[in-house]
């Protein structure tokens, strides 16, 4: 039986799951609602074949618009370096700026809430991503690598990637972003547990000026950006921006648990707001690129977390506030080879202020680490594409600390190392079939080393791509899980806490339907061993944290993206997944079932004005009660306009467009069970370029 012959046998297999997934017992109203809705919103203006197609700044003519739909999309983050989506190791999905402009995306979280296998958890303090069907609750984003043009953005306190309003780098600087699923440590290290997402930042050449913008929404919304780009004559590339933040959040909040008089009959009055500045530098010159950055961001919280007292506005968080700064070099030689070289300096701050009996307490992280890579890429023959490479990270502060009101129950300060070595090798076995390896050895001064491969077949044949990926990846104790203590009153230290590890094996199908449309399908199988748990020792009563549970899940995704007819765009996805905690036999907690999303952007008045429409629906999660949050389905409506007035932009978004009341499953830190997510919400942007 020859290779394609046993993936197409394996793909029927799921072919057969997936159909009795879709049967009559399976309600899919509320997403046959959204695309009833589409169609309404669609047929209600003319349609007009667009003259160009934007992606990003690149813009392409119509006489070129067919070749480049016969392009196959690249990808930086699978492998270090460009290749076709086709010959990548993994699943992938490219978001670029043109549809995060035209689907209203306000952030990270927005954009990873309409891809496949992705869902979110608000808590009204962080936005927590889960990505096929594993999103554990009161859990750091941990499990997830967040890259800027491949650098590391994870802090080194809770090694925690921020894709809320708390992510360092302003939507409106991305030029693309690469979503790449299953494990990567062997070529990333710890946190490319489930995912890898690389935010590619735009470029001085992108702008070619200044360019301002202005936004406004419903509870006192606004916020502001400036930037400039250019390249000059010189050979130098720059790009400068800043953007500042502001909300006073909603008035009022809700909450049974507190319906109380003494805790204001449960309404908590203005203690939702949100602010934040960021800005982003970078300089291009010859080989090198110089970039820096920098992000602060306040939240309010209205939940009462940790048993502190309710509809008390003082209770805040000041997390998080980064800095990096990275210098890189790149040099390409005559004989396919290259290498490239990067240090890097990073900081870390988190406060949090929080009043029990009117009296404050205290928590405060400072971080700061140095960070260096050194890249080797050599195609001896037309056969090899050989990486070889090295990372270090000194982590020079890592200071923890908590003040109850009377003084210090926690000052632990220290400093660590890790270092690694990977290599990846792609073979070209023969002209339809690629080999893709990879290894990664990861050395900590905390709990030794851990050793992760990658093994990849990828076969090409007519207008089909199967792939079948194998991996392992790890994701390391943090600082906070091994050693926060506040004197031992309700929580002790554990230094011998040991990685995580995640073993992965998909089965990937990619058909290039016609030259416009793409279908995408994965199943997916994974185990997790030694989850860090927070529990109880029952000799002392203390809270620690310890490796104790294991999870498994199986899963599908389906997706199905490209341009119709009349120049609309859209993608089309369903994801199916089953997981449980294996040491109690039960569901995982926060794991919806079922997913299914719908994208349409519609060009109308020759492209001058664009209609786009998201519908999210998500089947319920269960709770850590045992209860079941409600599936809900959310739809967003954009309207965005480009051209009528020269150099002027402006949208218009209505964010849950029909008002739906859902809630999220809450975790232990709070009182609540659920948490009540927005109602239907509203933002005005207008974008001048000077």
């Amino acid at each position: 039986m020859s290779f394609s012959e046993v993936m197409a046998s394996a793909l029927s297999l799921w072919r057969l799951k997936l159909k009795s997934l879709c049967s009559p017992g399976r309600s899919l109203r509320p997403l046959l609602s959204g695309l009833a809705l589409v169609i309404g919103m669609l047929s209600a203006a003319p349609l007009s074949l667009p003259s160009a197609y934007a992606s990003g700044n690149l813009v392409v003519t119509a006489d070129e618009e067919a070749m480049f739909f016969e392009e196959i999309p690249s990808v930086f983050g699978a492998s270090k370096y460009e290749q076709k989506i086709s010959e990548a190791p993994a699943a992938v999905s490219i978001i670029t700026a043109e549809e995060i402009r035209r689907y209203g995306h306000r952030n990270l979280a927005d954009v990873l809430r309409s891809v496949s296998g992705f869902y979110m958890t608000y808590d009204r303090a962080y936005t927590f991503p889960g990505v096929r069907g594993f999103g554990r609750l009161g859990d750091y984003n941990t499990r997830l690598l967040l890259l800027v043009d491949g650098y590391r953005l994870n802090d080194n306190i809770f090694e925690q990637a921020f894709i809320g309003n708390e992510t360092i780098i302003d939507i409106d600087m991305i030029d693309r972003i690469e979503i790449i699923r299953g494990p990567g440590s062997s070529l990333y290290g710890t946190n490319a547990f489930f995912a890898t997402i690389n935010l590619i930042t735009k470029r001085g050449r992108d702008l070619q000026g200044a360019e301002a913008s202005l936004e406004a929404g419903r509870h006192q919304m606004r916020k502001g950006r400036l930037s400039y780009g250019n390249r000059f004559d010189t050979g130098l590339e720059a790009l400068f921006s800043v953007a500042a933040y502001d909300s006073e959040g909603k008035a009022r909040l809700y909450y049974p648990e507190y319906d109380d008089p003494s805790t204001n009959d449960g309404i908590a009055a203005h203690g939702d707001g949100e602010r934040y500045r960021n800005a982003l530098l970078t300089l291009a010159y010859q080989r090198f690129t110089l970039q820096a950055g920098w992000g602060a961001r306040e939240k309010h919280l209205p939940t009462a977390p940790y048993g502190a007292d309710f509809n008390e506005p003082r209770n805040k968080i000041s997390d998080p506030e980064q800095r990096f700064v990275n210098l890189r070099y790149e040099h390409e030689f005559d004989n396919d080879s290259s290498v490239s070289a990067r240090i890097g300096y990073n900081t870390y701050h988190y406060q949090g202020r929080y009043l029990f009996g009117g009296t404050a307490w205290l928590d405060e992280d400072h971080g700061a680490w140095w960070t260096g890579e050194a890249l080797l890429r050599h195609a001896p023959n037309e056969r090899h594409k050989l990486l070889v490479g090295f990372e270090g990270q000194y982590n020079a502060r890592q200071h923890q600390s908590s003040f109850d009101g009377s003084g210090y129950v926690l000052d632990d300060n220290r400093d660590s190392g890790r270092w690694a070595l990977y290599a990846q090798d792609e073979i070209r076995w023969r002209e339809d079939l690629i080999v893709n390896l990879g290894v990664r050895y990861d050395h900590y001064d905390t709990f030794g080393g851990t050793t992760n491969p990658r093994l990849a077949l990828i076969h090409n044949q007519d207008e089909n791509t199967y792939k079948l990926a194998y991996g392992t990846a790890f994701r390391a104790p943090n600082v906070f899980e091994m050693f926060y203590s506040d004197n031992n009153v309700s929580q002790k230290t554990n230094p011998d806490l040991r990685p995580e590890e995640i073993k992965t094996l998909e089965l990937i199908w990619e058909r290039q339907l016609n030259r416009q449309l793409r279908g995408l399908l994965t199943a997916f199988r994974y185990e997790v061993d030694g989850l860090i748990t927070q529990v109880t020792d029952p000799d002392d009563g203390l809270m620690v944290y310890r490796n104790l549970a294991t999870a498994t899940a199986s899963g599908a995704e389906m997706e199905l993206e490209g341009k119709l007819p009349h120049g609309v765009e859209g993608r089309l996805s369903y994801t199916w997944q089953r997981s449980r905690n294996s040491s109690t036999g039960n569901e995982m907690i926060n794991s919806p079932q079922r997913l299914a999303k719908l994208n349409v952007a519609v060009p109308l008045f020759n492209e001058a004005l664009w209609s786009g429409v998201e519908v999210q629906h998500s089947a319920a999660r269960r709770t850590r009660s045992g209860a079941h949050s409600d599936a809900h389905t959310v739809v967003n409506w954009t309207l965005t306009n480009r051209g009528w007035l020269p150099n002027l932009s402006l949208s218009l978004t209505v964010y849950n467009l029909f008002g739906a009341e859902y809630f999220h499953p809450a975790s232990d830190v709070y009182a609540q069970d659920v948490i009540q997510q927005d109602g239907r919400d509203l933002r005005l942007k207008l974008e001048y370029a000077f």
